[in-house]
């Protein structure tokens, strides 16, 4: 993998390292590079090193070593529901019912290891980078970074708010406040392993919502991220007291669903090098919009 510039005028006789970091490439990046054996990098075709200063024309390419896959993932060659792939990303419209990364008991059926399949088929030299997780039984859209550089940019993106994330839910009984924002902290539930609970000492938390539609047992609301807590949505309505229909973790009503009614239907972000803006949409999941059909 390696990235590559022409230096324009406003550039002109910076340190190379300076112009390198400018383009977003870390200091941790930009070490690995310079310590290993097949990363390097160029100006016009010859070897520099970060003291350079570049010069108005020049071509400064960067060649970023071999990522080190991980030999124990499984590889797994099902069909993956991919919405966008270059480079540098990959969107994908994940099922409800597949982990995002395999567990000790589960090493196999997940994002992870269908994505380490893709890239054996199609010559993609490339570790796992999951930007974006979702639990199991939420469906919808997933971002992947396909390089270390990527995984960097994105992450900084992310935590500056250009990573945006919209899920549409089905949640229980009618809310009083048809737009609002839960702000609670979120924390782990001190009497069990996995669940999350809205805890005095917890992470500062922060989930916007609006109705769309009301039933006669629920509601469907669209909802807006401002922090990314596990288990976020599911304990913020579930401590309002509307859980997720389907969340049995959190006391939602199963009558309805299996698995609790989430879906991640948008995602934008600024992509991690053109800087251009994109956005995707995915068409809530089957048996969500089932539910709704059948409760019109």
């Amino acid at each position: 993998m390696y990235l590559e510039w022409h230096v324009v005028a406003e550039d002109d006789n910076l340190m190379l390292r300076t112009f390198l970091r400018n383009k977003h490439v870390s200091k941790l990046l930009l070490t690995s590079v310079k310590f290993s054996e097949d990363g390097k990098i160029e100006v016009n075709g010859n070897e520099e090193n970060v003291l350079y200063r570049v010069k108005t024309g020049e071509h400064v390419r960067i060649t970023f070593p071999k990522e080190q896959e991980n030999e124990r993932l499984l590889a797994e060659f099902g069909a993956l529901d991919i919405v966008f792939e270059d480079d540098f990303i990959l969107v994908l419209d994940k099922p409800a019912g597949m982990t995002s990364i395999p567990s000790q008991y589960h090493p196999s059926g997940s994002v992870a290891n269908h994505l380490k399949g893709h890239y054996l088929n199609n010559g993609i030299d490339s570790a796992i980078h999951i930007v974006t997780r979702l639990d199991k039984e939420t469906s919808g859209l997933m971002l992947i970074a396909k390089t270390r550089f990527s995984h960097g940019r994105l992450s900084t993106l992310h935590q500056n708010g250009h990573v945006t994330r919209k899920y549409q839910a089905l949640v229980s009984g009618n809310m009083k406040a048809k737009s609002d924002s839960i702000v609670a902290p979120i924390g782990r539930n001190p009497e069990s392993l996995i669940e999350r609970a809205v805890v005095p000492d917890g992470k500062y938390a922060k989930t916007n919502y609006e109705v769309v539609a009301s039933y006669a047992t629920f509601d469907h609301v669209k909802i807006q991220l401002e922090t990314g807590r596990t288990h976020q949505i599911r304990v913020h309505f579930a401590h309002i007291g509307h859980p997720l229909l389907g969340d049995s973790m959190y006391g939602g009503p199963v009558e309805l669903l299996q698995r609790h009614a989430l879906h991640s239907s948008h995602l934008e972000l600024i992509h991690p090098f053109t800087e251009e803006k994109m956005a995707w949409d995915s068409e809530m999941a089957a048996d969500l919009a089932q539910i709704l059909r059948e409760n019109e």
